[in-house]
């Protein structure tokens, strides 16, 4: 293995939810004074270990419900474990969810600005790649009319631009590679390609098994919050298909 950039060590994620959820301010205080009632714990992860070297893919399997999302979150710092550690080296792009942090009353150009910020950009850095920002997300005028004007579509191109302008150390992608229509599609799965070939790590959760097989070089297959097999592509996705 390449130099190790992510270590995972029994990592575990606990969510407590509350049973009998009152629906009024009175059923509330009922509620607390006669304490009945009791959160419920839901363990979205349990015991995950793993350890991934410089340059892998990682793809990441699973049913609903199985951990994928929360996993990513916790590589990505935007969670912290309840249970466990995880170590990673280097800079990180999440693309999770493609927008978070836009503002519809600016300008696309503004909130290139906007979300370049929220990713850790500097201004100096986003003014030297506004360019080729907007050139990839090929909104061409439509970048100087308010976000409440684009389609859902658009406002995902330019997302999409602002967070591949860079070559991460750890880049985490959640099922993003449907963005806009179809030749956008492959220019964003070619964005990807080449950010994977440049010594990237990757983490790539997605429900098509195609692009697991095609892009990734190893696979964490998680069941009920469990790693059920890490491999080999083939071999997981052979018998996640076989099981399926």
């Amino acid at each position: 293995m390449e130099k190790e950039i992510v270590k995972a060590q029994r990592v575990s994620m606990d969510f407590r939810l509350e049973s009998n959820r009152p629906k009024s301010l009175k059923e509330f205080a009922v509620t607390a004074l006669t304490r009945k009632s009791k959160p419920v714990c839901f363990q979205a992860l349990q015991d995950v270990s793993f350890t991934v070297g410089k340059g892998e893919v990682i793809g990441i399997i699973g049913r609903n419900g199985s951990g994928k999302s929360t996993l990513l979150k916790i590589i990505a710092g935007i969670m912290k474990p309840t249970k466990g550690i995880i170590t990673c080296r280097g800079n990180i792009v999440p693309m999770l969810e493609l927008g978070s942090g836009f503002d519809t009353e600016l300008t696309g150009r503004e909130n290139l600005f906007l979300n370049g910020a929220i990713l850790g950009y500097s201004k100096k850095y986003l003014i030297d790649r506004e360019h080729d920002i907007i050139a990839f997300s090929e909104l061409g005028q439509f970048i100087d009319e308010p976000l409440r004007t684009y389609s859902s579509g658009m406002m995902m191109r330019l997302a999409f631009s602002i967070a591949t302008i860079v070559n991460p150390e750890i880049l985490i992608v959640d099922e993003i590679l449907a963005v806009g229509d179809a030749p956008f599609q492959e220019k964003s799965r070619a964005r990807m390609l080449e950010l994977m070939s440049g010594g990237t790590t990757v983490f790539f959760v997605s429900h098509s098994l195609e692009q697991i097989r095609e892009m990734c070089t190893r696979v964490i297959w998680l069941e009920h919050g469990r790693i059920r097999m890490i491999g080999q592509t083939t071999t997981v996705c052979n018998q996640y298909e076989r099981e399926g």
